[in-house]
C-alpha cells in the first residue's frame, strides 16, 4: 500500500479515537481535539516571557527589522507562487519534487526526508516552532498584549506547530504597529536561527570534515561489470591493481594505467574484488546517433566491437573509434552504423554556425581543422583559447542527414573561450561510456556547497558558493538536488549511514569523534533548513499565516488614508483577494501536475 495512504488511514483512526475520548470528557481540559489536530494548552511560561520582555526598545528594534524582512519575503513569495502556478499550467511536468506527499515534513513519507535522520529533523522542527511562537509571545508582552495560553499543535502524535493565544480584547486595544511587530516576530526568529545554524555549519563544523581517501561509490549500474563483481552503494574504492586511490582523479589514473580487462579493486576495509571490464553505456541523450539508451530497470547496454575490432576497455574503444569517423558498432542491443564524434543536440540560433551556414541540428562533429574530435572534451580542448581566438576561421567536418560535409566558420565567443555556437552533449555521439559502471558519489561537491573548498564544485556551480547567501541557497537545494537539476546526482540529507563512510573528521573537532561531529552537522543542517522553510512559508500573504496578518495591518494603514466610506470592507476585499490567489496558486503547484 502507498505510504501516504497508510498515513491517511492512521490519521483517520487517530481522529475517531481522540474525538470519542474528547466528547466523553476523558481528556484533560488542557487538551482539545479537532479531527487529526490536537492542541495542548498551558499557562506556564507567561512569567518567563514577562521577565524576558524587559528591554522593550531592543525587542521593538529587532521586530522592526523583521517587519522589513517579512515584507520583502512576502512580495517575493507572492511573485514566486504566481510564476510557479503559471509555469505549472504551461508545462505540467510531474516530478518527485511536486508529489503531494513531498509537501509534508514527515521523514519516511517525504521522499527527500529519510527516516535515518528523523531525530535531527524532528529536533529542527521543534526548535523552529518554539522560537517562532516564542517570538509572538515575547512581543505580546512587549506590546502589553495579554496571553491566554501557550501550547503545541500535534498532527496525530507528530508536533507540527506551536501557538501563543493572545487575549482578543487586549490584542484589539494594541496599536497597529505593535500588532505588526508581534506577527513578524516569529519569522524574524526563524531567520535568525537559520543564520546561526548555517554560520556554525559552514564555518567550524564543515571545516573539520574532509572527504575520505578513495572513490566514493553511490551505486553500480544494473548489469554493469562493477555490479557483477559485487560493488554497491556505500563502498569506497581505495586501490586499483595495488595502486592507492586518493580521489576520483587518482581512480581514473590508476584505471588508465592498466590495459588488462580484469582489474583488482580494493575496497575500504581491505576487501579485494576482481572486475571484468566491459565498455558499458551509463548515460545517453535521447535521439543519439547510436540509438542506445539507459534503462533504469534493466541491464546496461554494452559495446563489444568497433568495425569488427573487439574492445573491452574504454581506452581500447577510444583508440579504435578515433580511426573511424563512421563505424559499425557491435552492441548487446545489436549492430549500429553511426558517426563517432561530438554530438551536437542544438545549434544556437544567434551563434556563428547558424549565422554563417545552413547547417541545422542535430549533427555530429568529427574533425576541426583536420583534428579528430571524439567527444565534448576533444571539442572543448581543440577550441581552447590557447589554440584559437575569436575571429579565427575553422573548418568543421560534420555528419548530418546521412552524409559528411565540411563548413568554414568564423569563431565568436571570448579570447578565453572561442565558440562555434553549438550545444554539445557529453559522451561519444551522445553516449556516455564506462568500463566499470560505477556511479560516483560526489562527496567533495557536497562539502564545497556547504562552505568547503569551492574548487571541488561541479562545472556550472562555481558561483553558488561565492557568498553567504549562495551557501544558504545551496543548502536549501541539497535535499532536492536530483529533482531540481542542481548538477549533482544524489539528494543530500546529511552525514549518516553509509554516506558517513565517505568522510573523515579532522582538525580541532577530531577529538570529539566522527559520530558526534556528524550528528552536530546533521542537527545544524536540518535546523537551519527547517527554520528558513518555516519562516518563508509563514510569509505567504494569506490568512491565517503571519504574512496574511501583516498584509492586513498594512492594508488597514493604507485604507485609513483613503477617502472611502466602508474601510473595513475594502480591507477585507484586498486581503481576501490576495489570500485566495495565493491558495489557488499553491493548489495548482501541488495538484495540477497530477491532473493535467
Amino acid at each position: 500500500m502507498n505510504p501516504l495512504l497508510w498515513v491517511l488511514v492512521g490519521a483517520l483512526a487517530y481522529s475517531v479515537a481522540m474525538m470519542a475520548l474528547y466528547t466523553r470528557g476523558y481528556l484533560p481540559d488542557a487538551v482539545r481535539v479537532q479531527g487529526p489536530l490536537t492542541t495542548i494548552h498551558t499557562k506556564r511560561g507567561r512569567a518567563f516571557l514577562d521577565r524576558l520582555s524587559a528591554p522593550r526598545r531592543l525587542w521593538r528594534a529587532w521586530s522592526n527589522l523583521g517587519v522589513g524582512i517579512a515584507v520583502v519575503v512576502m512580495v517575493g513569495m507572492f511573485a514566486f507562487l504566481i510564476w510557479s502556478a503559471v509555469a505549472t499550467v504551461q508545462s505540467p511536468v510531474q516530478t518527485e519534487a511536486n508529489q503531494p506527499s513531498n509537501f509534508l515534513i514527515i521523514p519516511g513519507v517525504n521522499d527527500f526526508l529519510p527516516l535515518a535522520v528523523a531525530p535531527e529533523i524532528v529536533l529542527g522542527l521543534l526548535v523552529a516552532l518554539v522560537v517562532h511562537e516564542g517570538g509572538h509571545g515575547l512581543l505580546c508582552r512587549v506590546e502589553d498584549i495579554d496571553i491566554d495560553s501557550l501550547g503545541v499543535v500535534l498532527l496525530t502524535l507528530i508536533p507540527v506547530g506551536a501557538f501563543v493565544e493572545p487575549d482578543e480584547e487586549s490584542q484589539a486595544d494594541a496599536d497597529r504597529g505593535g500588532r505588526t511587530r508581534m506577527f513578524a516576530a516569529g519569522v524574524t526568529n526563524n531567520f535568525a536561527v537559520t543564520a546561526v545554524a548555517f554560520a556554525l555549519l559552514f564555518g567550524p563544523v564543515v571545516a573539520s570534515i574532509t572527504p575520505a581517501a578513495g572513490l566514493a561509490v553511490g551505486g553500480a549500474y544494473a548489469g554493469a561489470p562493477a555490479a557483477d563483481a559485487g560493488i554497491e552503494g556505500g563502498d569506497r574504492i581505495t586501490a586499483v591493481e595495488g595502486s592507492a586511490v586518493e580521489d576520483a582523479a587518482g581512480f581514473e589514473s590508476a584505471l588508465a594505467a592498466t590495459d588488462d580487462p580484469a582489474v583488482e579493486v580494493t575496497l575500504a576495509g581491505g576487501e579485494t574484488v576482481t572486475v571484468e571490464r566491459e565498455v558499458t553505456v551509463v548515460g545517453a541523450v535521447e535521439g543519439n546517433p547510436l540509438g542506445l539508451s539507459v534503462d533504469p530497470e534493466g541491464d546496461a547496454a554494452r559495446i563489444t566491437a568497433v568495425n569488427g575490432t573487439e574492445v573491452r576497455t574504454l581506452s581500447e574503444f577510444r583508440e579504435v573509434a578515433r580511426e573511424h569517423e563512421l563505424a559499425r558498432v557491435s552492441t548487446t542491443e545489436g549492430e549500429r552504423v553511426a558517426p563517432l564524434g561530438a554530438h551536437v543536440s542544438d545549434i544556437s540560433a544567434d551563434g556563428p554556425l547558424a549565422d554563417q551556414t545552413d547547417v541545422e541540428g542535430p549533427v555530429t562533429v568529427t574533425r576541426i581543422d583536420g583534428e579528430r574530435v571524439l567527444d565534448f572534451g576533444d571539442l572543448d580542448a581543440t577550441l581552447s583559447g590557447e589554440n584559437y581566438d575569436p575571429g579565427d576561421t575553422v573548418t568543421l567536418r560534420l555528419y548530418a542527414d546521412g552524409e559528411f560535409r565540411e563548413v568554414d566558420v568564423e569563431l565568436g565567443g571570448t579570447a578565453e573561450d572561442p565558440r562555434v555556437g553549438v550545444v554539445v552533449v557529453r559522451g561519444v555521439s551522445g553516449v556516455v561510456l564506462d568500463d566499470l559502471g560505477v556511479q560516483r558519489y560526489p562527496a567533495e561537491a557536497y562539502l564545497a556547497l556547504l562552505g568547503g573548498d569551492p574548487g571541488d564544485l561541479p562545472p556550472g556551480l562555481g558561483g553558488i558558493a561565492g557568498s553567504p547567501l549562495g551557501l544558504v541557497y545551496a543548502a536549501l537545494l541539497l535535499p532536492l538536488a536530483s529533482a531540481v537539476g542542481a548538477g549533482i546526482p544524489y539528494n543530500f540529507a546529511g552525514f549518516y549511514g553509509e554516506f558517513a563512510g565517505f568522510y573523515d573528521v579532522t582538525g580541532p573537532l577530531a577529538a570529539l569523534g566522527e559520530g558526534p561531529v556528524f550528528l552536530l552537522a546533521n542537527v545544524l543542517f536540518w535546523t537551519g533548513w527547517i527554520n528558513i522553510q518555516l519562516g518563508i512559508f509563514n510569509c505567504i500573504p494569506g490568512y491565517p499565516l503571519d504574512g496574511g496578518r501583516i498584509l492586513r495591518m498594512g492594508a488597514e494603514g493604507l485604507v485609513s488614508r483613503l477617502p472611502v466610506a466602508n474601510r473595513n470592507r475594502l480591507v477585507s476585499t484586498l486581503t481576501t483577494s490576495v489570500g485566495l490567489t495565493m491558495l489557488a496558486a499553491l493548489l495548482v503547484v501541488v495538484f495540477a501536475p497530477q491532473l493535467l
